[in-house]
C-alpha cells in the first residue's frame, strides 16, 4: 500500500488575488517615479515656452525701436539732404561745368535707393496688421514680395477656421517665421521661385517654405546668424513648436527614375495649436476646438 502523502498546491492564475496585488504594486512603484519625470519635463517645457516667448518679445521691442529711429532719425536726415541737394541745383551757374550736373544726379539717384530702402526696412520692422487674419496678410505680403524681388511666389493655405481666429501673438508669430524665411530666400539663395505653404492638422499648424535656389551649403547650420535660425526657432519654441530646414530633394518619377537632391531649400516650422489657441478668450477657445 502507497502510504506517500499528496500534499496540495494552488496554481494562481493571472486574475488571482495574489497575482493582481503584486502587478498594483508593481504599477505602482513604476507610476511614482514615470509622474515624476513627466512633471518635470511639463516644467521644462513651460520654462522653454516662458524664454522663447521673452525673447521674441524681445525682438518685437527692437525691431519697434529700430523702426522708430530710422523714420524719425535716419528718415529727417534725409529729407534734409534732399532739400540741400535741391537747393545746390538752384544755385548752380548757368556756366557750371556739366560733371556738376551729373554728379548731382548721381547723388539724387543714391538717396532715392537709401530712401526706398528705409522705407522698406520700417514697413519690414513695424508688426503687421493682422485685422484681416493670418492668411490675408501672408497674401498681401507674398504679393508684395514677388513684385519687390521679382521672384515667382505663391501662397496656398489649408481651409480651416481655426486660422481666421488665431490671437494676434500667435498669428505675428507665423508671419515673423515666413518674413525671414522669404527675406533670408531673397538675400541667399539666388532663387526663381519661392513658395509658401499653410498645412494643419488636429494638433498643428505647419508653415512651409521652399525656394529652387542654390540649397543649404555645408556649414550652413553653424552660421545660425547668417540664416536668422534662432529668431525663428525662438518663435516656433514660444508655441510648442520646432523648427526644420533642409535640401529640397526631387520626387520620383513612375518609372522609379530620379531622386536625386534638387536645387533648393524647405523650411517646415510647426506650431501647436493648443498652444497658440491658449492666448484666446476661453469661450472661443472651446468654439474653435469643437
Amino acid at each position: 500500500m502507497d502510504t506517500s502523502t499528496v500534499v496540495p498546491f494552488t496554481v494562481h492564475s493571472a486574475s488571482s488575488p495574489t497575482c493582481e496585488g503584486a502587478s498594483a504594486s508593481l504599477a505602482a512603484a513604476n507610476a511614482v517615479p514615470r509622474s515624476a519625470a513627466e512633471r518635470e519635463l511639463a516644467t521644462l517645457r513651460a520654462r522653454v515656452r516662458e524664454l522663447s516667448t521673452e525673447l521674441v518679445q524681445a525682438q518685437e521691442a527692437a525691431c519697434r525701436h529700430v523702426a522708430r529711429e530710422l523714420h524719425d532719425g535716419v528718415g529727417a536726415e534725409l529729407t534734409a539732404t534732399r532739400f540741400a541737394l535741391a537747393g545746390i541745383e538752384t544755385w548752380l551757374p548757368a556756366d557750371a561745368p556739366p560733371q556738376c550736373a551729373a554728379a548731382l544726379a548721381v547723388a539724387n539717384r543714391s538717396l532715392d535707393a537709401v530712401c526706398d530702402a528705409s522705407r522698406q526696412a520700417v514697413a519690414e520692422l513695424h508688426a503687421p496688421s493682422l485685422e484681416v487674419g493670418i492668411v490675408g496678410a501672408l497674401a498681401q505680403w507674398t504679393g508684395d514680395f514677388a513684385a519687390r524681388t521679382q521672384l515667382r511666389t505663391s501662397f496656398v493655405c489649408a481651409a480651416d477656421v481655426r486660422l481666421t481666429r488665431l490671437p494676434a501673438d500667435a498669428a505675428l508669430a507665423v508671419f515673423r517665421v515666413a518674413q525671414e524665411a522669404l527675406n533670408n530666400i531673397a538675400k541667399h539663395a539666388r532663387a526663381e521661385s519661392a513658395d509658401v505653404r499653410i498645412e494643419t492638422s488636429r494638433r498643428h499648424l505647419t508653415l512651409l517654405v521652399s525656394d529652387d535656389g542654390i540649397g543649404l551649403s555645408r556649414n550652413a547650420r553653424s552660421r545660425r546668424g547668417h540664416f536668422g535660425l534662432s529668431g525663428m526657432q525662438a518663435r516656433c519654441a514660444a508655441f510648442d513648436g520646432t523648427l526644420r530646414v533642409s535640401a529640397r530633394r526631387a520626387a520620383r518619377s513612375s518609372n522609379g527614375e530620379g531622386g536625386k537632391e534638387s536645387r533648393g531649400t524647405l523650411l517646415r516650422a510647426r506650431f501647436a495649436w493648443d498652444a497658440m489657441l491658449a492666448l484666446a478668450p476661453l469661450a472661443e477657445r472651446q468654439a474653435l476646438q469643437s
